[in-house]
């Protein structure tokens, strides 16, 4: 980085508002991704008018930046493969305003889900899409990724909670999107347009969210059964019956075995199983609810079915679940869980064919699959156990995970469900959505034509994606080759 353009930074920032320092470089290299690129400088705004200042420098020496959160993405979104600067959101953490009577509340980019829920919570209002790092990741990140997770099925993704937002175009003008009404007809929709974008389009800074009031009372319900395509079954009928519960969660035996090794044996030991939760305001919605679920898992030929509203159990179910992807790496000595395809989603009527088919794939390519994840929105998780060091098992890893998302996309899905594209998927989102990639390159170039913004990701990656692996395969730790 040029020693001009340091200083010019320095202004906007001051000295401990950025860095170039090596190790500090590297660490801003990773996401929860496979990859790493190192980039030429992080910055860490306080304030939308910083953004802006740095963005002005940014595009007049066409530097690429990369927006980023918590580092929490699982697809290299926020891995800055084209250098450059990472625009580090996490001191942009405040909430600016609850405003209960209006059902908004107003935060900084940097503001971490946990921290607004527990604020929330005082007022008996929360912000439900649940995502697996929720003590780690940052609104602004959330929007851009479109991020959801558990309860999502219920209550909706986090574009369903955007009435606004500010950001900072490429070359540094402040836009204001949307409302802070609970209706708004208005032309384009700017707002939910940023969401997803991934850092694309534009650097988010502040979002105004939808309130929605939190349940009063929850229960839960643990359902076993033989294989993987009965308690994908169970889902659907479950959503069939009809009945939407909070959240419904898949295991298959993959799964369960990882988690009951890694953390001592908190699950039942079976082919796969479902965790349903019901929530309302009375118990007497609960206690009908519970019964719902139960008689659908006997009908489909549960071995066991635990119902309960004991919340250390189910804490410890919930934990159990959100344990799988650390868990998956002691499954098998010296190998690791990666994350190759993670979040796809299909209609919840196919999940029974989708999971039968991934076991075959897996087993075709001999390759160990875990699948898991939001069952009854469709949202299901693959996770790879592989040597990560074997760049034989890598090469049939992706052979799989193609396969994987060819099967999603023929049974009317799509290849991902809250993570977002960024690299991992690219080559598969482009194949998903050919029809509409004229129309989002020229949106792209309409909004940042010289191409500075989180540069070379969705529809601009080209060639294959194995390649800046952050782990120690000498094959894939350069560049990507075709």
């Amino acid at each position: 980085m040029d020693q001009k353009i340091i200083d010019q930074i320095e202004a906007v920032v001051g000295k401990d508002g950025y860095s170039v320092e090596p190790a500090v470089l590297y660490t801003y290299g990773f996401d929860a991704s496979i990859f790493h690129s190192t980039p030429e400088m992080v910055v860490q705004p306080r304030s939308t008018e910083q953004v802006s200042e740095i963005m002005k420098i940014a595009h007049a020496n066409r530097i690429p930046v990369v927006p980023r959160g918590a580092g929490t993405g699982l697809c290299g979104s926020a891995v800055p493969v084209k250098g450059g600067i990472v625009m580090a959101m996490q001191r942009m953490d405040r909430i600016t305003r609850i405003s209960v009577a209006d059902l908004w509340v107003d935060v900084e980019a940097g503001v971490v889900y946990n921290d607004l829920n527990a604020e929330l919570s005082k007022y008996g209002f929360f912000f439900p899409p649940s995502p697996g790092s929720a003590e780690a990741c940052q609104i602004g990140g959330m929007v851009a990724t479109n991020a959801s997770g558990m309860r999502a099925v219920k209550y909706g993704a986090t574009r369903d909670f955007v009435l606004g937002l500010t950001f900072v175009k490429a070359d540094g003008e402040i836009v204001r999107a949307g409302t802070r009404t609970i209706k708004d007809s208005s032309g384009y929709q700017l707002a939910r347009l940023l969401c997803g974008s991934e850092g694309t389009l534009g650097i988010i800074t502040e979002v105004t969210l939808k309130l929605t009031t939190k349940p009063k009372k929850s229960a839960s319900c643990l359902c076993c059964f033989n294989t993987v395509e009965d308690a994908g079954t169970c889902i659907s009928a479950i959503i069939a019956k009809p009945l939407i519960p909070a959240s419904c969660e898949l295991m298959d035996s993959v799964s369960i075995n990882a988690v009951n090794k890694a953390r001592g044996n908190p699950l039942p030991d079976c082919g796969a199983l479902c965790i349903v939760e019901v929530d309302g305001e009375t118990e007497e919605i609960i206690d009908r609810d519970l019964k719902i679920v139960e008689e659908v898992a006997n009908s489909i030929g549960a071995i066991t079915v635990t119902p309960t509203k004991d919340k250390k159990l189910i804490a410890q179910w919930t934990d159990a679940r959100k344990s799988v992807m650390t868990s998956l790496s002691a499954l098998k000595p010296g190998c690791s869980s990666v994350s190759l395809a993670d979040d796809m989603g299909v209609p919840v009527s196919q999940v029974p064919k989708a999971v039968k088919a991934f076991q075959e794939i897996a087993d075709k390519y001999r390759v160990t699959v875990a699948t898991y994840g939001h069952a009854s929105d469709g949202n299901l998780h693959t996770k790879m156990v592989i040597d990560p060091t074997d760049k034989d098992e890598w090469d049939r890893g992706v052979q799989a995970v193609n396969e994987i998302f060819d099967v999603c996309i023929e049974l009317g899905g799509t290849v991902t469900g809250e993570h977002g594209v960024g690299i991992s998927k690219a080559p598969n989102f482009q194949k998903e959505r050919a029809s509409e990639l004229s129309s989002i390159r020229a949106i792209k170039k309409a909004m940042d034509p010289e191409n500075i913004l989180n540069p070379g990701k969705l529809e601009q990656w080209e060639g294959a994606i194995l390649g800046n692996l952050r782990y120690p395969c000498p094959a894939y730790m350069g560049p990507a080759k075709d």
